[in-house]
């Protein structure tokens, strides 16, 4: 295989928004740089649910209930 067709990975320390670090291999940078977060796991809305409010505007929340209810109950012997 030619050389030159393969990325250059090394390790580089990811800082996440809480300040913890983390070593990982990457193409990013070079050698022992520091990649720091705007965005991670522990604090974006996407991963931990934030603080949304469900609001059953029309009643499409009880309908879809009355629809789907009991999807996922098992049946009773």
């Amino acid at each position: 295989m030619k050389d030159e067709g393969h990325p250059d990975y090394h390790f580089i320390t990811v800082q996440m928004t809480d300040g913890t670090t983390f070593k990982t291999r990457s193409t990013y940078g070079s050698d022992d740089a520091t990649l720091a977060l705007e965005i991670d796991s522990k604090s974006h809305p996407a991963w931990t649910g934030g603080n949304q409010q469900l609001l059953d505007r029309g009643g499409r929340v009880s309908r879809f209930n009355d629809k789907f209810g009991g999807f996922m109950k098992k049946k009773e012997s």
